[in-house]
């Protein structure tokens, strides 16, 4: 069969993308054994159809549709698909990393995220997610909690860590399983950082 339309199993472009479970996230570039301009052509009728919904350029998603309208992926599961997919890591930063730490509640507008890999900006209904370029040492943390905890903490400022906050990062601290990554993350943390947080490991 022509390598245009078809795969190896006869499986047509249109008929793989419809197979995908609602919620996914896909790009242009998943569909290597199908010419270019033809899955170019073939994304663009299906967003026409309302099949799919275009994110950004060359990244899809397959919605899922529900009596309130139409539902995107999650902001995370955004990301994600976009991190493996560049082989990068991702890391929340500003008030995106506030939010996911329980540190603030006002969700955000703009989700903002550090990246290993490509800058880009995604519009989607109601808000928008960008991706910036993340110095190599922001990605140095072996836990998840210190590398988002200094993100939220920048953002937040020295100056506006209550008792409030602190009683968030104890109760974090004293969720995260492994101890010994975390007391040596919490050495590599910025000076101030850690005089809030050390303390906080000899507590149980």
């Amino acid at each position: 069969m022509d390598k245009t339309y078809s795969n190896n199993e006869g499986v047509s472009l249109r008929e793989r993308i419809e197979a995908l479970p609602n919620d996914s996230v896909l790009f242009r570039s998943d569909f290597p054994e199908f010419h270019p301009e033809f899955v170019g052509e073939t994304l663009a009728e299906l967003t026409r159809e309302g099949v799919l919904v275009k994110l950004a350029q060359g990244i899809y998603a397959k919605p899922t549709k529900s009596k309130y309208g139409t539902v995107l992926p999650s902001v995370n599961k955004i990301v994600q698909a976009i991190a493996n997919r560049d082989n990068a890591k991702v890391l929340p930063s500003g008030m995106t990393a506030l939010n996911v730490l329980g540190l603030s509640t006002q969700v955000p507008m703009d989700y903002t995220y550090l990246t290993t890999g490509s800058e880009r900006t995604i519009k989607l209904t109601n808000c928008q997610i960008k991706l910036k370029r993340g110095v190599p040492k922001n990605f140095c943390y072996e836990t998840r909690l210190i590398g988002l905890l200094v993100q939220a903490l920048k953002a937040l400022k020295q100056e506006n860590v209550g008792e409030n906050e602190l009683q968030v990062i104890r109760e974090l601290i004293t969720q995260e399983p492994d101890k010994a990554a975390l007391a040596k993350d919490v050495d590599m943390m910025p000076a101030w950082m850690k005089r809030i947080v050390k303390p906080m490991l000899k507590t149980k």
